[in-house]
């Protein structure tokens, strides 16, 4: 089973990236999934999370009206759009699967993580 992220890189501050997570191994088409990011010498964070329908997403106050998390159950793949992005975005990112209940922006309610992707933003 992996989760295999892509699309990161090196951007300048107010551009744009797109983040892709796709499944492999198992169908995750019915769980809801989230991106975290890490940066470094700080803890994991709560980036975004969509349900499994995609009809209900959540954002961390630090990304709203900039991130939008968006995923295709055909592909088994979501998706973070970032814009607008800053210095302090620079982190590795990580899209992440539940298959419980939990709080969405609590990393302990993901069971599956993906490798982490850098993005880097310079000024």
């Amino acid at each position: 089973v992996q989760l295999v992220e892509s699309g990161g890189g090196l951007v300048q501050a107010g551009g744009s990236l797109r983040l892709s997570c796709a499944a492999s191994g198992r169908t995750f088409s019915n769980y809801a999934k989230g991106w975290f990011r890490q940066a470094p010498g700080k803890e994991r964070e709560f980036v975004a999370a969509i349900s499994w329908s995609g009809g209900r997403t959540y954002y961390a106050d630090s990304v709203k009206g900039r991130f939008t998390i968006s995923r295709d159950n055909v592909k088994d793949t979501v998706y973070l759009q970032m814009n607008a992005l800053k210095p302090e975005d620079t982190a590795i990112y990580y899209c992440a699967v539940a298959t419980g209940w939990g709080p969405r922006e609590k990393s302990a309610s993901y069971d599956y993580w993906g490798q982490g992707t850098q993005i880097t933003v310079s000024s």
